[in-house]
């Protein structure tokens, strides 16, 4: 129910696709006859589209790997008709309706579709947007702005040297994202993906006081009561000054444990 889109010049699957479109007007329906030579990754292309067409994953069951490699892993594409043109490529027939041509500058490509350039001038553009719903306290939507801006730096990152002068820079990109993206979590609730996205963060900067002061708040509303502290402790050391706001922390969650640690009781003295 939801055309395909196809983005020109980023090798689709079917390359011979592009061609055919590039020669359509929109509104236009055409059929194309194209040699076996130009079908052979179809079995592939189809399995998704109908997999997509059926509710499903089109990447359902894969190893994090390519399609031709998923089916040496599996030796078949789950259709019978679509195996046995895998085996036998054929001459097909394609009939396609032209919906709508749209600008590479109208179009807003999805992270994978850009273009280093295009992905390093897309994240302070999202960072500003995350900034801004913060302020009008729209959490997740704010959220997945920071996390979209990460992704960037993060395929950027794929392709330099771990530790070296193009990963660091990129890194020192992240980094702010990602406490922002954690401060969101904290608002919307979700602690234990704080936990999981600062304890990755600090074991590679493991002096980032930020990054201790959201897990120890984490730890605190999940009450890991040790570990709250000891983060909030660290922070202290790491940067005196947030002195302050991990004493006023500190008092809270005695307070609350106190108050949990009574209300515990009470609730065992019931029971027998």
């Amino acid at each position: 129910g939801i055309p395909m889109e196809i983005i020109v010049g980023k090798m689709f699957k079917l390359e011979i696709w592009e061609t055919l479109l590039s020669s359509m007007r929109a509104g236009e329906v055409a059929e194309f006859w194209c040699d076996a030579i130009h079908t052979g990754m179809y079995a592939l292309v189809s399995r998704g589209m109908r997999r997509i067409a059926e509710g499903r994953d089109p990447l359902e069951g894969q190893k994090h790997r390519c399609g031709m490699g998923n089916m040496f892993d599996y030796h078949s594409t789950g259709y019978d008709d679509l195996d046995e043109l895998q085996q036998t490529p054929q001459p097909l027939i394609f009939i396609m309706e032209l919906f709508r041509v749209e600008e590479p500058s109208a179009y807003k490509r999805d992270t994978w579709a850009m273009s280093k350039e295009e992905k390093l001038a897309a994240v302070p553009v999202l960072h500003s947007e995350g900034n801004r719903l913060v302020l009008r306290k729209e959490f997740g939507q704010a959220a997945a702005k920071y996390q979209e801006a990460v992704i960037c730096l993060r395929n950027l990152q794929a392709k330099e040297k771990p530790w070296e002068e193009g990963w660091l820079k990129l890194e020192s990109l992240v980094t702010p994202l990602v406490l922002n993206y954690c401060q969101c979590q904290l608002e919307l609730g979700e602690y234990y993906e704080v936990l999981e996205h600062t304890t990755e963060l600090l074991q590679k900067h493991n002096d980032n006081a930020k990054a201790y002061f959201k897990r120890a708040k984490a730890h605190a509303a999940v009450w890991n009561e040790r570990d709250a502290r000891e983060d909030f402790l660290r922070v202290a050391h790491l940067d005196p000054s947030m002195a302050a706001a991990v004493k006023k922390e500190l008092k809270q969650l005695g307070e609350r444990m106190r108050k949990k640690h009574v209300e515990d009781r009470k609730r065992y003295q019931g029971l027998f």
